[in-house]
């Protein structure tokens, strides 16, 4: 009886210890998951913001150049740049540039009929043609282009220049001022006017990228040009800046351009090189057929150089150089196309007028068709000639002819009878590509440059706001 006691006993005791145990195990286990969910959720946090970042990150255009280039020294031209927090963090998005007495202002515009208050008031300030011996300014800011905002973007355009006319000691009306970025959102001046001391302190001659940088948005890097000329009596130097990537097309785009010159130059003269030379330039073209609110391109001569005013040959000899910086300066703009992989030139010839050979250009140029074939390295001919068809600029079927770069894909109203798709195929592989089409019309050429439309520019923009 003491036996079988015993044994039950022994059994009773191993049970309990199994169950204890178990409990002891289970204790354990889910200690270790607290533990391992204290450890593992900053650390799937730390992950999912580098997740973000890298989602928000601007690879560079694989079509920029190797580096911003050297940019001289503009005399009676300095620059600064700070952080005013406007929309983007950690990176300086407000840029200022003071000019010396003596300096002659023009401008080009947007034409768009919502254009911004800062467009409005930069138009309205050069019609004035205030006293040059008065000195003058120019404030930029990212993150907001402060359009489409009512009376109150007029008061922001007001409170920043008035900012900057005191601080600089110069009139407000000699105080331009841009802004990039969202539209319909008010701007946030108290953020640029706050800042205004500290921009005026670091103003230096050197400071032109940085300048460049701050009034980035969707670019993917910062763009510059520059050229010198020898004239009779001494060299004169000009250095432009720009931003712009997408909401790119005729009539200026959603780009702002600086350019600077140490030229003796009226401002009537000034204003006519500009506005001449626009239009084989910056209004030439297109990264999406948009065409924003807010472009300005400004031009300033400060007449430091020790060269007298230009004039005859002189003037001829300005007006090329001016024309190469526009030029390298819009062809930037649309290396950096949203999402561009390929820089397009479209070359029209023998239409039948000016206007048709801008039409035909501009259709091939837009046309979504032809950006997609291109971006798929797809030589196809086929939308080349569905957008001449649409242009609505006179053509001949059995006139035109086609080219992809020196290669005859068509003519008389059919394909190259010698013509190989895959020797089209080979030449869209390349990064830079010329479209060539005669229409067998007339005298009349045009040329625009645009990019192809990739996956990339939809992720831009549908995410632009966030």
């Amino acid at each position: 009886m003491r036996a079988e006691w015993h044994e039950n006993d022994i059994e009773s005791g191993v049970a309990m210890a199994k169950k204890e145990l178990k409990a002891k195990v289970k204790a354990l286990k889910a200690k270790l998951k607290a533990v391992a969910t204290a450890v593992e959720a900053p650390l799937v946090e730390a992950a999912a913001e580098i997740v973000a970042k890298v989602k928000k990150a601007k690879p560079i255009s694989p079509l920029a150049p190797a580096s911003f280039p050297a940019l001289p020294l503009i005399a009676g031209v300095e620059f600064a740049a700070v952080e005013a927090g406007i929309k983007y963090q950690n990176r300086k998005d407000v840029m200022l540039v003071r000019l010396a007495p003596g300096t002659a202002m023009a401008g080009v515009f947007t034409r768009s009929t919502t254009r911004s208050a800062c467009v409005r008031d930069c138009q309205a300030k050069l019609a004035l043609k205030a006293p040059a011996d008065l000195g003058a300014a120019i404030i930029v800011n990212s993150g907001n282009s402060n359009a489409f905002t009512g009376k109150v973007g007029d008061e922001a355009v007001s409170a920043v220049t008035n900012g900057v006319a005191e601080a600089l000691g110069i009139p407000a009306t000699r105080v331009f001022s841009s802004s990039t970025g969202v539209i319909g959102e008010p701007l946030p001046y108290a953020k640029i006017t706050n800042k205004t001391a500290e921009l005026v302190a670091e103003l230096r001659e050197d400071a032109i990228e940085m300048a460049a940088h701050a009034m980035m948005t969707t670019d993917t890097f910062p763009k510059g040009a520059a050229a010198t000329v020898e004239v009779d009596g001494g060299t004169v130097q000009i250095a432009g800046i720009a931003k712009g990537s997408g909401m790119i097309a005729p009539d200026m785009a959603t780009m702002l351009v600086y350019i600077f010159t140490d030229a003796k130059i009226s401002p009537l003269n000034l204003q006519k090189l500009l506005s001449r030379n626009t239009d084989s330039t910056f209004n030439a073209i297109t990264v999406d057929s948009d065409t924003s609110t807010s472009d300005t391109l400004l031009l300033a001569a400060t007449g430091k150089s020790v060269a007298p005013e230009l004039k005859g040959a002189s003037l001829k000899a300005f007006e090329t150089a001016l024309r190469g910086v526009m030029m390298d300066l819009a062809h930037q703009v649309i290396r950096d196309g949203e999402g561009a992989t390929k820089f397009v030139e479209v070359r029209i010839s023998g239409a039948a007028s000016q206007s048709d050979a801008h039409k035909l250009a501009m259709a091939i140029a837009n046309s979504p068709l032809v950006k997609t074939a291109i971006a798929g390295q797809d030589p196809n001919w086929g939308r080349i000639v569905a957008a001449i068809g649409k242009a609505g600029a006179e053509a001949d079927r059995d006139k035109l002819s086609i080219k992809f770069g020196d290669i005859l894909v068509a003519e008389n109203g059919w394909r190259n009878p010698v013509y190989r798709e895959e020797d089209g195929a080979a030449y869209m592989l390349q990064s830079d590509l010329v479209i060539a089409v005669d229409m067998g019309l007339g005298k009349f050429k045009r040329s625009v440059w645009t990019c192809d439309l990739t996956n990339r520019y939809i992720e831009i923009n549908a995410d632009y706001r966030s």
